[in-house]
């Protein structure tokens, strides 16, 4: 209230100035006199105070337009005015809004009208590093697949955005299925920028798919370096590693050097079933049966594993069953009332003849967790006891239709493995195998290695799974007499085992 007052107030004192200005001026006697071609112009006081700051208003105009001329011609060639200027942040305005459409529109999933924004923001603005990015992500969504690998290109020639650039070419890479060129894109992309976790991980995956063991190595050590991965889970993925190097061991023409890395695999990380069994098997070829029980044992320990009772029985081939079921108890006693472990003493058991302890050791599995491979033990047991052939057609009836038990199967995509493997063949993860029940049931189709691998003694005299022959129960069982030996229980269990398979 009191400023405006006081504004009404100065605007009423500048008019009555003004007024009192006017009027002594007119009242003034004399003026201008000017000549001008010969001809004299008189101005009172009062007309040459307008006269005055008329001219002065005229000259300002003029000298503005002269200004004016000079930014225009400026302008057209090329240096920065202030008309540029103010075209330039009126083209800049224009720009931002465009990229912020785009940007909308890119959320919104809208691949041409974002593309459209880019392209209109990339004409704008004249800044590539930003529009460039900008381009290729909705392209890419549109599906021009070629202008946005233009523009990923156009970003690899400035050093600040070339790892932008080397990573959206290997994502299109990948997406056209083209490994090689990612998995060299990808090891330019972590020498940019090796602190990059999606990039490790993704070398990481690509190199393990190309087996390219000891460039998968690095990449684990990188990622332990830069904080990316725990010592832990680094010790656990470089025994993967170094296991799938030494998985020529299995072969005959395996090297001294495939035999340490399977025992480094193994010292690596003691609890990887797979490495414990190359590794004992490597100390067993050199003779040293104590290292390779001592890492049975270990494995044993933390997970019983039909693999590893399997390597335990290839430590003395020739035995006799009393002798292995002596041999066998030191490695039993470790987990007493585990399935594996229960499983593997009724096998021997039934090797043995004494089928009265190797039904007890069963005890209740075939009612708590029924698979394939403890109803046909049950089914030897029977037939070595004596039972009439409807009971032990009816045990093995249920066989074929029973789970298989425990698989590796993947943790990803539940993808079930006949053997285990660093990556899994179906969804290409990275030591995601894991020794369980599988969450879908399936038939049994139980291996010569994981149906009864102790009765068949030597490993290289267990059935081939391509030689299996489905036949029917009434084929396992005949009219023997109620007198069973060795010799058919061994006859039950591989017959059992063409069933399963």
């Amino acid at each position: 209230m009191l400023w405006s007052l006081t504004k009404i107030l100065a605007f009423f004192a500048i008019v009555c100035a003004l007024t009192i200005g006017s009027i002594e001026l007119i009242g003034l006697a004399g003026g201008i006199q000017i000549t001008v071609a010969g001809v004299e112009y008189t101005l009172t006081a009062f007309q040459s105070v307008i006269a005055l700051g008329l001219l002065m208003g005229f000259s300002w105009v003029f000298f503005k337009l002269i200004g004016l001329l000079i930014a225009l011609f400026r302008a057209a060639i090329g240096d920065e005015t202030a008309l540029t200027r103010f075209w330039g942040k009126r083209r800049e305005r224009k720009g931002y809004k465009a990229l912020a459409d785009s940007l909308m529109a890119l959320a919104s999933g809208e691949g041409q009208l974002a593309l459209s924004k880019a392209a209109q923001a990339e004409r704008k603005l004249k800044n590539p590093a930003l529009t460039d990015l900008l381009v290729a992500q909705a392209a890419e969504m549109a599906g021009d697949t070629r202008k946005a690998e233009t523009a990923y290109k156009r970003l690899l020639s400035n050093q600040k955005t070339r790892f932008v650039g080397v990573r959206g070419i290997m994502k299109q890479k990948l997406t056209e299925g083209d490994t090689d060129t990612a998995r060299q894109l990808a090891e330019k992309a972590l020498a940019l920028r090796p602190k990059h976790e999606e990039v490790q991980d993704t070398l990481l995956r690509l190199q393990a798919q190309a087996a390219d063991w000891a460039g998968a190595r690095k990449t684990l050590a990188t990622k332990l370096k830069t904080g990316t991965l725990p010592r832990d889970v680094y010790k656990r993925r470089d025994a993967v590693l170094a296991l799938s190097s030494a998985k020529g061991i299995l072969a005959e023409d395996a090297t001294v050097e495939q035999q340490e890395q399977a025992i480094e695999a193994n010292r690596l990380s003691p609890d990887l079933i797979p490495a414990a069994a190359l590794a004992a098997r490597a100390y067993i070829a050199k003779g040293k049966t104590r290292n390779a029980v001592r890492v049975i044992k270990k494995a044993w320990e933390a997970q019983p594993h039909p693999d590893l009772a399997h390597v335990f029985a290839e430590i003395a081939p020739d035995e006799t069953p009393e002798a292995r079921v002596k041999r066998f108890a030191q490695l039993l006693r470790i987990k007493p009332d585990h399935d594996e472990t229960r499983l593997v003493k009724a096998e021997l058991l039934i090797v043995a003849e004494d089928f009265p302890e190797a039904r007890r050791a069963l005890g209740d599995l075939v009612e708590r967790a029924p698979d394939a491979r403890a109803l046909t033990l049950m089914a030897a047991i029977e037939k070595g006891e004596g039972a009439s052939d409807a009971v032990i057609q009816g045990w093995l009836t249920k066989a074929l239709s029973a789970p298989r038990g425990p698989q590796w199967v993947c943790d990803s995509c539940n993808h079930i493995h006949a053997e285990w493997s660093p990556v899994c063949e179906n969804c290409g993860s990275f030591d995601t195998l894991s020794w369980k029940r599988p969450e879908t049931p399936e038939i049994a189709t139980a291996t010569g290695a994981q149906m009864l691998p102790l009765i068949v003694g030597k490993p290289d005299t267990a059935l081939p799974v391509a030689e299996v022959e489905v036949v029917t129960p009434e084929d396992v069982t005949d009219a023997q007499a109620p007198t069973k030996t060795a010799e058919d229980a061994v006859e039950d269990g591989e017959k059992a085992e063409k069933i399963a398979s």
